[in-house]
């Protein structure tokens, strides 16, 4: 059976999509393959970890029969980009085996029966509804995950907390030493009798995967939000996923209030002089030194060698000296994902955490603790 007959950079865009979840090494074989359904005139890619499951398809493939089939995902994508531009290839199903043919390349791969395929289906229960751009909500995932714990034995923290009230759209995260926030003011409406405010906690590969699909563009974006799961649909591309079920910390009382010293500088000229000093710190200790003065910043780094960096850079500030030691991968990861021209600085002093802002955006956050070097 003919499954479809198209050019190669048709069957690819879809696979890359829903390959990014699949895991190459699982208790089930059948995990890490990917799900080929033929509709009428549509081929539908479907991959999944259990937690999280991704579907899209293809735009209008040409072929003889409908069905189903599961095949290894990495397989097929390293032929399929193996394979020249524009190519025209074929999928043929035929007595339990996917044969992938373009010009002169002849492939052979095993199936497994769509039939033992997992799938997930949204819970039952009232869900909340909501549209926003596919940009705004990329730009507050980018504000904000950086901020994520990796494998943070409070699992909680191992995610994003997503907060929707009537004021609009809200993304923290924390790994316990910094804390980032955004907001984004609501489009669209709610489904239903939807709860004055619902939090929920989206898994870190969740996030990185929408990251990582959703496009810089207008485009709409729906969520349905329930009290287990949350589906995003955009395109042709549905995404489901579990959420991480648990209580975060009250980021509110994180964020600091009253701060007596504020400096401003030049975003992109900290973030070239904190990128040069951090050549010559330690991968364990990446700590460096901010000592400021009247009208300067200066930020030094040392290693274990007896190596050392040293940058001064021009500083808006008439406030106490201060001297005081941060991680520079936190420093990085914030002014690698801002965007204004220049950030605020504020503090008390050298042992409270520290407070960056962007002048002009109301919407961004980040809190900082700094370190003793």
């Amino acid at each position: 059976m003919l499954l479809s007959k198209t050019r190669r950079d048709v069957l690819l865009a879809p696979l890359q999509a829903v390959s990014g979840i699949v895991e190459r090494r699982h208790t089930l074989a059948i995990l890490s393959n990917v799900l080929l359904e033929k509709r009428q005139e549509v081929l539908t890619f479907l991959g999944t970890d259990i937690e999280m499951q991704i579907t899209t398809s293809t735009d209008d493939p040409t072929g003889d029969g409908e069905g189903a089939v599961t095949v290894a995902a990495r397989k097929l994508l390293d032929i399929l980009r193996s394979l020249p531009e524009g190519a025209e290839v074929s999928l043929i199903l035929d007595d339990r085996r996917l044969h992938i043919r373009a010009g002169r390349s002849r492939f052979s791969l095993q199936t497994l029966p769509a039939e033992g395929f997992p799938s997930m289906a949204l819970s039952e229960g009232q869900a909340t509804h909501l549209t926003v751009s596919q940009k705004q909500f990329r730009q507050l995932l980018a504000q904000t995950q950086y901020a994520m714990a990796l494998q943070d034995v409070r699992y909680y923290l191992n995610g994003l907390l997503l907060i929707l009230d009537g004021e609009g759209l809200r993304a923290v995260a924390t790994d316990g030493h910094r804390l980032a926030y955004a907001s984004m003011s609501r489009e669209g409406s709610a489904g239903g009798e939807a709860p004055s405010r619902q939090e929920l906690i989206l898994p870190r590969k969740t996030v990185l995967e929408l990251g990582r699909l959703l496009a810089d563009s207008d485009e709409p974006l729906q969520l349905d939000l329930l009290s287990t799961q949350v589906r995003f649909q955009f395109g042709h591309t549905t995404l489901i996923s579990k959420l991480i079920d648990g209580r975060f910390p009250d980021y509110q009382r994180v964020i600091p209030g009253d701060l007596r010293n504020v400096v401003t500088v030049n975003r992109t000229t900290l973030l070239q002089s904190m990128s040069r000093a951090s050549i010559l710190t330690t991968e364990k200790f990446r700590g460096v030194r901010l000592v400021l003065g009247d009208g300067a910043l200066r930020i030094t780094a040392a290693n274990a060698e007896q190596e050392e960096a040293e940058e001064e850079i021009e500083a808006d500030y008439h406030g106490e000296p201060l001297d005081v030691g941060f991680n520079v991968s936190y420093l990085l990861d914030v002014l690698n994902n801002t965007s204004g021209e220049t950030i605020q600085w504020a503090f008390n002093d050298a042992t409270s955490s520290a407070l960056v802002t962007v002048p002009g955006n109301e919407h961004f956050r980040y809190v900082v603790m700094p370190m003793r070097i």
